[in-house]
């Protein structure tokens, strides 16, 4: 085994990056920041992918199948190399890459927690008001935290009545934003 077992990739790596992916596309969906008006920044679109990660992670350690928290920390894994690789193109030097992905994990642990907890929480509010303080920093539109904690519950579902199989092999399907809240 030795030195051969470095290059060998880890079993859920690729599906990991796969469903990465989806959530990151299902996170750019223009209707999030043109009707909801997520502020269209770094760490606007920062937000929205922790969100739909968060929910995707969620969905995948709570199931039964041995395949879910392998295939969670696939996901997190993907995140958190895509976010060294996009601050390394942005130019930000090697020796403080390492400081600013400490931060951005500790910002997404953060997230993931308020919003699973809101999640599981019988208060209605608890979502919308943990995205209002990270979405929009407290200075969100009107309505727009109800309508995306709305998706997210709905995402939550959705993500829920996925195939296990199909989340293994990489394949995530997240509901098009424009789809739920204010009919839009």
């Amino acid at each position: 085994m030795g030195l051969l077992a470095m290059f060998r990739r880890r079993p859920h790596e690729r599906a990991g990056f796969e469903l990465y992916g989806a959530a990151v596309a299902a996170a750019r969906d223009p209707w999030l920041f043109v009707r909801l008006g997520v502020p269209d920044t770094v760490e606007g679109r920062f937000d929205l992918v922790s969100l739909h990660v968060a929910l995707l992670i969620r969905r995948l350690r709570t199931d039964s199948d041995a395949r879910g928290p392998a295939l969670a920390q696939a996901v997190f894994d993907a995140m958190f190399a895509d976010m060294d690789l996009n601050l390394r193109e942005m130019g930000v030097g090697d020796l403080s890459v390492g400081k600013r992905v400490r931060r951005m994990w500790e910002a997404f642990h953060g997230r993931a927690l308020a919003y699973e907890a809101a999640i599981d929480s019988p208060d209605a509010a608890a979502l919308a008001e943990a995205l209002a303080r990270n979405v929009w920093r407290g200075e969100a539109p009107e309505g727009a935290p109800g309508t995306l904690a709305a998706l997210a519950r709905a995402q939550a579902g959705h993500l829920a009545g996925q195939d296990m199989a199909a989340l293994a092999a990489g394949r995530a399907d997240f509901l098009p934003a424009g789809g739920q809240g204010d009919g839009a």
